[in-house]
Parts: structure tokens; C-alpha cells; sequence
């Protein structure tokens, strides 16, 4: 069952609470959006309570194709399309605003075309390798892939077509957008990843989780079980809620922020009654039998006058500020100290003021047409530019350096429809924060 008892599972949620908004909460995709939905739409029947958006921890797996199948590690009894083909196509529409991060097991190529995030057909977005968004007054962020101590400073260096080795590091975190995140000062409701923060088991039924998956022993113990920067990442931004996927289990713990010190690396676990200062975790399941791999939780409706997806303009200013230490090289450009990112010359203050003239950002609409559905069948080897990326890029007039020299996909081909725009303006944005070419680069 989706939605298992507490007693089933041994793993009790304590955070049911009365709001306006029913946010659905998937673990690990796997290609699954037609039971996914389908388990939702029961749960409606039974309830008679409307879900208004979902939620997805990873392993999404937009597969559009043959071809976007090898490009996903994976083994090769497991390369199967599963449902996204029907949704891509627009035989099928998402029935709830679908929203995820990356893990590692993607469509390589295609989420690296949406590196800043974008519509994967309609109804569905991805938040890109990291990113923030607003639905209906909630900042929504989000960080793609899992940790590997060997790639995470390294800059972005796989390129299609993607060798072996290629596909077992493209989907792993990166420092780049840990620093871009950890940037974020604006309060954050809703935070998603794949694998977890590294010590939040020690904030939840510790006993309970090793009894079910007792091979986690050994790396609790010695302390590596998830991810450190999203420990990091979780004690710097302290959303409401964190979820997350990749263990395959269901497991909710809760986070008290206001015990821990600036300079403690362990996160500290919060009484069951507290509801201050805190964040509730929730982990979950892949979409299996008798397995927890869907929530719904309750959200106050906050105060917000906007009833669509939008940019988030903090991280729009964030993002453009640090366009300049992105690096598609082996070797990571070296990012600023964190007392050069509060100095004038790095914080993004200023772009924030310049992002602000508008009330909000459009995004690309996709196109609720039928392609071609032999279009989807048939193998697509060869890169491409996104529009969505594009448009994203001349918005922030910042450089494009995803696949900057493929073909752009037609707009026919991808779906979307109207481009991004920013509302109610009055000015332009500033000045250009295009990448300046290396050394190396040059000589080219």
C-alpha cells in the first residue's frame, strides 16, 4: 500500500496538521507516473480531498526515447521506457502539477538540456541540478543527484555521448550548487533531495530503521550514511520540510534547529510536541506493493495572490551572480571564500533589487497538443539545445554553455509554446553576466 498504517510500518508521521494546501510526497519514481497517479486519484475517491500538487524525490526517469535509455545507469535488465513516452507525447496528461529533482538514475542527456530546470512535458517540471521555485506563496527548492566525495569539486565535465565512466558521475552533486544554495536567505518551505542528510537518522526511530534495513548498520555507525553537504545545506536553510528518497524506506524524523551551534556538524533530534524551529524529514519508498512510497501532508495556504509556478526571484539573482564560477571542465573554477560572497563585488543583492522591479516571472507554457507519437518512438542520438534553457539564459542574460553548439530542438518537437517573459515590467535587468572565456579557451 502507497499510504501504509503506522503500524505497518513501525514508522509513525507526527505532522498531520489542518491547511489549504494537500501536497503529495513520491520517493523514488522509477518510471511509474501512471500507478503513482493512479494510487493519488484513489486516495481522492476514498477522502473526497483534492491533492493539489505532487511531489518527486528522484529517479524520476523522463525517458522519451531508446536512445535516452542509454543514457541512464542502470543495469541493462532494468533499461525500459515505462510511462513517460505517453505523457511526453501528450497521450496522457499529469492530472496534478508534477514537480522533481534528479537522481541517479535519470535520463542523463535530457535533464543536462534542462540543467536550470524546465517542463519535461506539460504539467510536469523539473527543478533542475539545483533550484527554487513558487507555487501558490511556497518557495519550493530542490538539489538533483547523490554524493561521491571523488566528483564533488570537480566542475561539469561529461559530455555526450557519454562514456561508461560518464554515466556513473554526471548525476553526482557538485559543489558549484551546493554554494549557489547555501546563498539563500530568504525563509524556504519545502526543500527536496534524493539521498538524505548525512546524521538525520539519528533524528527519527533509529531502532525501527535498522531493524528493517540492518545493512545500514555499518555506515551509521561510522558516520556516512547520506549526504554531509546536505547536512550542510539543511542547518544553513532550515525549511519547514525536507524529503527525500534513494534508501528505499519510509522514514520521517524531526530536526531541532534551535539546540544546534553554527559550528556542530551533527544534527540535533527534536522533541515529538516541538513546532518551533524545526524540520520535519520524510523519506520514502519506491513505487512498489505493500511498500511507503507515497504521503499527503497538509500546508497552510500562505498569503500569496499568485496561482501558478513561477521563478523564484531570489535564486534567479543568485543564480546569475555566480554564472561566472560555472565550470564544464575536469577541474572546478574556484568559488569565492564565504567572506568574498558577502562582500558587494560577490553578493547578489544588488541583482536581487534588479529582479524585484517585477511582481514575477512566466515560465514557458507547454503546449497541451499530441505530437507526433512516432516522433517519440524513434531514436534521437545526437544533442540538442533546449528552448526552455535558452530563453532561461537570455532572461538572466547570463551565457548558455549547455550544449551550446547542438541544434536547438524545435519548439514543435519539444512542446512548449510561449516563452519566458517577466511580468509587469518597467526595466531591463542590468547588465550582461556572460561567462568570460579562459586561457584555455582562447587558444582554442
Amino acid at each position: 500500500m502507497p499510504f501504509p498504517s503506522s503500524e505497518k510500518t513501525g514508522l509513525r508521521i507526527p505532522y498531520d496538521s489542518p491547511g489549504s494546501h494537500k501536497i503529495a510526497i513520491e520517493g523514488c519514481c522509477h518510471g511509474e507516473l501512471t500507478k503513482i497517479y493512479k494510487a493519488l486519484q484513489e486516495r481522492e475517491n476514498q477522502t473526497n480531498e483534492k491533492i493539489d500538487l505532487l511531489l518527486i524525490c528522484g529517479d524520476f526517469q523522463a525517458i522519451r526515447n531508446p536512445a535516452d535509455l542509454m543514457t541512464m545507469s542502470v543495469p541493462e535488465k532494468y533499461r525500459r521506457l515505462g510511462d513517460f513516452p505517453q505523457y511526453y507525447s501528450g497521450e496522457k496528461k499529469a492530472p496534478y502539477l508534477t514537480i522533481f529533482v534528479g537522481g541517479n538514475h535519470e535520463a542523463s542527456g535530457y535533464m543536462w538540456e534542462l540543467y536550470y530546470g524546465g517542463w519535461v512535458c506539460e504539467n510536469i517540471y523539473y527543478l533542475g541540478a539545483a533550484g527554487v521555485v513558487n507555487y501558490k506563496g511556497l518557495r519550493i527548492g530542490g538539489i538533483s543527484g547523490i554524493y561521491n566525495p571523488r566528483e564533488y569539486f570537480k566542475g561539469h565535465y561529461e559530455r555526450f555521448p557519454y562514456k561508461y565512466a560518464d554515466l556513473k558521475t554526471i548525476y553526482h552533486i557538485r559543489d558549484y550548487e551546493v554554494t549557489k544554495l547555501m546563498q539563500i536567505k530568504q525563509p524556504m518551505d519545502i526543500f527536496l533531495s534524493h539521498d538524505w542528510p548525512n546524521g538525520i537518522e539519528q533524528c527519527g526511530d533509529l531502532m525501527t530503521l535498522l531493524r528493517i534495513k540492518p545493512y545500514f548498520r555499518q555506515e551509521v555507525q561510522q558516520g556516512r550514511l547520506g549526504n554531509p553537504y546536505n547536512t550542510e545545506l539543511l542547518k544553513k536553510i532550515k525549511p519547514q520540510w525536507w524529503f527525500a528518497a534513494h534508501l528505499h524506506i519510509g522514514y520521517p524524523a524531526i530536526v531541532d534547529h534551535a539546540k544546534e551551534a553554527d559550528s556542530q556538524k551533527t544534527l540535533v533530534k527534536a522533541s515529538p510536541d516541538q513546532t518551533e524551529n524545526i524540520t520535519r524529514f520524510l523519506a520514502l519508498d519506491k513505487c512498489l506493493p505493500r511498500r511507503h512510497y507515497l504521503e499527503v501532508i497538509d500546508i497552510p495556504d500562505p498569503v500569496s495572490t499568485s496561482n501558478d509556478l513561477s521563478y523564484d526571484l531570489e535564486w534567479l539573482a543568485i543564480t546569475r551572480a555566480l554564472q561566472p564560477y560555472m565550470s564544464l571542465e575536469y577541474k572546478a573554477i574556484q568559488m569565492p571564500s564565504k567572506d568574498e560572497l558577502e562582500r558587494a563585488g560577490f553578493a547578489y543583492s544588488q541583482e536581487l533589487r534588479a529582479f524585484a522591479r517585477y511582481k514575477s516571472y512566466a515560465m514557458y507554457v507547454w503546449k497541451a497538443e499530441k505530437s507526433d507519437s512516432a516522433l517519440i518512438r524513434r531514436a534521437i542520438d545526437s544533442l540538442a539545445q533546449n528552448p526552455q534553457t535558452i530563453a532561461f539564459c537570455e532572461l538572466l542574460g547570463i551565457d548558455n554553455d549547455i550544449n551550446p553548439d547542438a541544434p536547438v530542438l524545435h519548439e514543435e518537437q519539444s512542446g512548449v509554446a510561449e516563452k519566458t517573459r517577466p511580468i509587469d515590467s518597467g526595466e531591463e535587468t542590468g547588465g550582461s553576466h556572460k561567462r568570460q572565456k579562459t586561457d584555455d579557451e582562447n587558444k582554442e
